[in-house]
């Protein structure tokens, strides 16, 4: 218990050092705090950017729906399949300025570069995985000219996602041959909220974002996620991935407000949100025991039940849904996944079964992906061998390992959405319910959920011509043109 209560004093006190170290600047000394700090410390701007990623991220939005995972079942707009511009205006700007902490990270211990290479590294792959996830939600986005104000560019232009997205692959195969080399000896200190000053766990977590980005353009660029994955997966003593339920990448809450887990805070006050018919379908389908954890049975009845994605109405009876399960929303210190080792050995197993040489076959990449994905869920090992052995068994395809790998990435909607995005499964995010049709806000039918977040209104106000010289092809801000490496066709 003093373990957690410190824990937890670290996580506040961390975020309010920061606060005190941001407010002092060039004014007159008469407006000048003599008891703030000149410049926040590393650490402490590590551990702000993280929690204030994991904010934006971890916080219920559309992706839920959007991967087929939850449904409203109150207030039955369809707002969240149609977002409008700054609905996720949020998510753009904590990108920018997370990569202007980190960059403040990188000119603040330039001249000790020697001596802090931990905290430099962890400085350069934290920018890496903002630049992912923003160019995966997003699409094209300012991307070299991004944060030069000082450089006098106040309207960066535009990068194409083709050019974007080898950028952050040779980036993170920089600081992973870096690595390599030896670690540092500098502490990354109590603002490491992610993995707790284990730089080798960072170091993983480098070699593990590569995997996520090359196999996320396989359908484009074939060619260069298949070196990327193979010269990992070959050499992993030189390029070691999270391979443990204990190596996820989770961000653990303090657990008292204003620091909630975001769906326990939530809970608190809210419950608009059940279980998808989607996910619940597939799931008893499968008698999957990881089902327990996932959802809670209808309040009704006990069965586990779930309801239309996208429907238009409420259901007659809220208890007959089932709701999001103990594990991952009645915890207040709960977590938020930013990337599961699971995932390593889903993206592994596609890649053997596509014939590359991965030092590991399908079959057993599936198998471990599955089992580690069982013990996140606190499944026992026995179950997990039923479940292997019998209808989660390998039957040497892709939908199989993408249908596993949906369900293991449950909570972590952003990669779910994206899995969906670039391989069209689950199917059934397409095809059922009252979603797909005419909207007549729009007077245009789309057949999909949205490929894409919209861009948020100040780019519009401030950066309008760069940012029109990306958006000509794409329809009522989500639709239209699709992300570079989403290929599947038939969807509008």
């Amino acid at each position: 218990m003093m373990k957690n209560i410190v824990k937890k004093s670290a996580f506040a006190s961390l975020l309010f050092t920061l606060a005190l170290g941001g407010c002092t600047s060039d004014f007159e000394e008469i407006n000048t705090d003599p008891d703030a700090l000149p410049k926040g410390e590393p650490s402490n701007i590590l551990g702000y950017s993280i929690q204030s990623k994991g904010s934006v991220e971890g916080d219920y939005d559309a992706t839920e729906k959007w991967a087929g995972y939850q449904v409203n079942i109150q207030y039955m707009d369809n707002y969240n399949y149609i977002p409008t511009n700054n609905t996720y205006g949020n998510k753009f700007s904590n990108c920018y300025n997370g990569i202007e902490l980190m960059n403040d990270i990188l000119s603040s211990t330039e001249t000790s570069a020697d001596q802090l290479k931990n905290i430099r590294w962890v400085a350069r792959i934290w920018s890496q995985y903002l630049w992912l996830t923003t160019v995966d939600e997003f699409g094209d986005i300012p991307f070299t000219e991004a944060n030069k104000v000082s450089e006098g560019i106040l309207k960066p232009k535009y990068d194409r996602q083709a050019d974007i997205y080898p950028a952050i692959l040779n980036s993170l195969k920089a600081i992973a041959d870096e690595m390599s080399a030896g670690l540092g000896d500098d502490n990354l200190g109590n603002g490491d909220f992610l993995f707790k000053g284990d730089v080798a766990k960072w170091r993983k977590f480098c070699n593990s974002l590569r995997l996520r980005a090359a196999m996320r353009i396989v359908n484009v660029a074939p060619d260069l996620a298949k070196s990327n994955i193979e010269e990992i997966a070959q050499d992993l003593s030189k390029y070691p991935i999270l391979d443990s339920s204990e190596d996820n990448a989770y961000l653990y809450w303090q657990g008292s407000k204003p620091y909630n887990e975001p769906w326990y805070d939530n809970s608190l006050s809210r419950d608009d949100y059940g279980m998808s018919n989607i996910f619940v379908a597939h799931l008893t389908k499968m008698e999957d025991p990881r089902c327990a954890s996932i959802m809670k049975p209808a309040e009704a009845d006990g069965q586990y039940r779930g309801y239309e994605n996208g429907a238009l109405s409420a259901p007659a009876n809220l208890k007959t849904v089932s709701r999001v399960g103990a594990l991952y929303r009645d915890v207040a210190d709960g977590f938020t996944p930013f990337l599961k080792s699971c995932e390593n050995y889903f993206i592994l197993a596609e890649a053997a079964l596509r014939g590359w040489n991965v030092g590991i076959s399908a079959k057993d990449a599936y198998e471990k992906a599955v089992r580690l994905s069982m013990d996140d869920n606190e499944i026992s090992s026995e179950e997990a061998d039923k479940y292997l052995a019998g209808k989660g068994k390998f039957d040497n395809t892709l939908e199989r390992i993408y249908m596993e790998e949906w369900v293991a990435l449950f909570k972590e909607d952003r990669e779910a959405w994206s899995l969906y995005r670039r391989t069209g499964f689950p199917k059934e995010i397409q095809t059922s319910g009252e979603y797909p049709g005419k909207f007549c806000i729009f007077g245009d039918e789309h057949n999909d959920v949205p490929f894409r977040m919209p861009y948020p209104d100040n780019e519009y106000v401030y950066n309008k011509e760069n940012l029109e010289a990306v958006t000509a092809n794409i329809v009522d801000n989500t639709w239209g043109e699709k992300m570079w490496w989403d290929t599947r066709t038939g969807v509008k």
